[in-house]
């Protein structure tokens, strides 16, 4: 493979450059914004100001493609720890009981953390990362993809294109003027309307715990999340479904949190001192295109991360699929690239967990639009019961998490050694969550 052109500079684009970099000569990655040439928000990555998750196997990915990774997030201020032991983790109303899992979480803002990976890409050999540059169309010959068109009119030639151009991907629209079906669309319309602040942190929160994330259920459809990030800073989110608005003043902020399925993000914001602007951001719907359906598709031609899948932010998946999915896409490259479907397929697998985890979560909550089926119903009403049994069982929260951060696949949830543990725990009284 001599020439890649990668559309899109956010997370999804930077790793694919970063993976495609060991297998092409030159990789050239285009966005249409105006980069940052230091760690800051750009206009391409409106989310980039609200509560970011990164996963444990998103971090272990990210390590293997840019080796050194996490130490230089660290050494720049970012946090590492135990996902269990420094994390309140409150399901269903129930907090997982505190435990150490051996799950190493970074605890990083996205400006930095893209900041870091973007240098990083920069200055592997052969890979150039350009902004300001808008693509119009695909450029074609005798069917197959040979690069895009600038808005600007000049054509860059390209043995392949991949499309990491995020939720407004118009490679549908270029598979049509083509003459090729556009992939069928999943959609789980959950209208989520986000609320986030950043706040000052002091020695002694949360007696040294770093994460609060409070999960939704159906009698309380709200969610709340606080991050401890670099500069000693807290940036907590708050989300309302179905049209639902936090309130961005301060004052609404705070009680908002209050009436979250616990109280500790409300003890905790009760006291500290805001810093910064507040800010807003909607999410519609989670979005599946089904590009491992299609039977013709042309060569030269990779569309990936949330161009393929958008998930509902609040479950924080989606910088770790994408990792997952570069690297699937280096694989894919080293085993000759070609035809497509090979990459649909292997991508179908990496999404289906948290497609699932996602769907069948937000579909528990009222005024969600999908459609429930008798499997989700018999899952939420079994993960109800797990998350009771897990305020007591710290090896049920272990293994939760090892799902909630795609090391495990959800039927780990199911084992018999599981099932046994959720039926002696389940009928236990839960202690309330507190901080």
């Amino acid at each position: 493979m001599d020439n890649v052109i990668i559309i899109g500079g956010s997370m999804s684009g930077l790793l694919a450059a970063a993976a495609l970099s060991r297998v092409a000569r030159r990789v050239t990655v285009v966005d249409r914004d105006t980069l940052p040439a230091r760690d800051a928000h750009r206009k391409g990555s409106a989310q980039s100001h609200h509560a970011h998750g990164l996963l444990a196997r998103g971090r272990e990915v990210m390590e293997d493609l840019l080796p050194g990774l996490t130490g230089e997030l660290v050494a720049r201020g970012a946090m590492a720890g135990d996902l269990q032991s420094v994390s309140r983790w409150i399901s269903n109303g129930h907090r997982l009981a505190p435990a150490v899992t051996g799950l190493t979480g970074l605890l990083v803002s996205r400006p930095m953390l893209e900041g870091q990976v973007r240098r990083r890409v920069k200055s592997v050999y052969g890979v150039a990362v350009e902004d300001n540059l808008s693509v119009q169309h695909l450029t074609t010959h005798d069917g197959r993809i040979t690069g895009v068109r600038l808005a600007d009119g000049r054509d860059m030639h390209a043995d392949l294109v991949v499309d990491a151009s995020g939720r407004g991907s118009r490679a549908p629209t270029w598979l049509m003027d083509l003459g090729f079906a556009p992939p069928y669309e999943e959609r789980v319309t959950v209208d989520l309307r986000y609320a986030t602040r950043e706040f000052r942190r002091r020695p002694g929160d949360l007696g040294g715990d770093l994460v609060i994330i409070t999960t939704p259920t159906p009698r309380t459809p709200r969610a709340g999340v606080a991050l401890a990030v670099e500069g000693d800073r807290w940036v907590v989110t708050q989300g309302g479904y179905c049209g639902a608005t936090p309130p961005l003043d301060l004052p609404g902020f705070v009680a908002h949190a209050a009436t979250l399925a616990a109280p500790d993000l409300h003890e905790l914001l009760v006291t500290a001192e805001p810093i910064g602007e507040p800010r807003a951001y909607h999410t519609p719907a989670s979005v599946r295109r089904r590009y491992e359906r299609l039977t013709d598709l042309p060569t030269g031609l990779i569309v990936m991360g949330d161009a393929v899948c958008a998930f509902n932010p609040m479950y924080g998946q989606g910088m770790t699929v994408a990792a997952t999915e570069a690297a699937a896409l280096l694989e894919w490259a080293r085993a000759g690239g070609g035809r497509p479907q090979a990459f649909y397929k292997k991508i179908s697998g990496l999404i289906d967990a948290p497609w699932d985890i996602v769907v069948g979560g937000d579909l528990r909550l009222p005024g969600v639009e999908g459609e429930v089926t008798p499997r989700i119903r018999m899952v939420n009403a079994y993960l109800e019961r797990f998350h009771a049994a897990a305020a007591h069982d710290p090896e049920l929260g272990r293994r939760f998490l090892r799902v909630a951060n795609l090391m495990d696949p959800p039927p780990a949830l199911l084992s018999p050694s599981t099932l046994v543990r959720v039926l002696r725990n389940a009928g236990q009284r839960a202690e309330p969550a507190l901080v």
